[in-house]
């Protein structure tokens, strides 16, 4: 009975894991989408700006052709007019002027000549960003014609693990599966584990000697005093059905800092560990130490 009901709970367990996996799947759905909208919103917004750049770059380009070219057409009537100056006064003054307007002509060219390198230059970026926004609105529209169909899939593999769950749940013994939820909504996957040589899985704390030895008794379902999870001793699966060892081991969440994992404080769990009730607890075991 015992060795049935851990196996039924690491199946309840590895059906929990795959429903969290698929909910968090349907819930990052939205947000992908999300996401890359906002980026096709950003996309379209870079774009308008560098359009109007070249808009504007464009109609200076036009006024300095406008300009050079006016010039260009008073600097040859200024000549025109040299050749019909009356005296030096006059002379000197028509060649003031056409220096003017030389110089003008010269300073239109070099801005012009900067500004064709402007125009070049956002011209590019305008070029490479049509080119990325391209490739960002065929992934949004593959993303959007694939959503509907991951997220059927998703609901109905779903549907079939809450199914699944439920089944499993009423083959597990009513106080049991009472422990298992309680557990599971105040710690983190996994919530059963197996003891290897006396070390939890969850927590990777060993547990104390005479809670091993129950364990491996085999009698109870126990909590491991340091995380709370329920635990079972990894040998009785080697005996009877390696296969469900292996299975649980494969639901393990390696922890990087024991400070992450959550205490009876921490964690909310306000019960003591399970121990069978024909065994003593660590502290009674002590106390029967102390008194021999």
């Amino acid at each position: 009975m015992y060795l049935e009901q851990i196996e039924k709970l690491v199946v309840l367990q590895k059906v929990d894991g795959e429903i969290l996996v698929l909910e968090e799947e349907l819930g990052s759905m939205p947000r992908e989408l999300a996401e890359l909208e906002a980026k096709n919103a950003e996309f379209l917004e870079r774009k308008a700006v560098l359009e109007d750049k070249l808009d504007i770059l464009q109609t200076q380009r036009k006024r300095l052709d406008l300009e050079i070219d006016d010039n260009t057409s008073r600097i040859k009537k200024s000549k025109n007019k040299l050749m019909m100056a009356g005296n030096t006064r006059e002379y000197h003054a028509m060649m003031r002027e056409m220096d003017n307007m030389e110089k003008a002509t010269r300073n239109r060219e070099e801005e012009k000549v900067a500004l064709a390198e402007e125009l070049e230059r956002q011209t590019t970026l305008l070029d490479e960003l049509q080119k990325e926004h391209a490739e960002l609105t065929a992934r949004l529209d593959e993303y959007q014609g694939n959503l509907k169909k991951r997220s059927a899939s998703a609901r109905k593999r779903l549907a079939e693990l809450q199914k699944e769950r439920e089944d499993a749940c009423v083959v597990v013994p009513g106080p049991v599966l009472k422990r298992y939820e309680f557990i599971r909504e105040r710690i983190s996957n996994p919530v059963i584990v197996p003891v290897t040589a006396g070390v939890c899985s969850g927590c990777f704390i060993q547990i104390p000697p005479q809670a091993f030895n129950d364990l491996q008794k085999g009698e109870t379902i126990l909590s491991c005093p340091n995380c709370q999870r329920l635990i079972y001793w990894c040998e009785h699966f080697q005996a009877c059905d390696s296969n469900l060892a292996a299975a649980a081991a494969r639901t393990i969440v390696p922890m990087v800092d024991d400070e992450d994992e959550a205490g009876p404080d921490d964690a909310g769990y306000d019960e003591e560990p399970r121990y069978s009730d024909d065994h003593d607890g660590p502290d009674d075991h002590d106390a029967d130490s102390d008194d021999r």
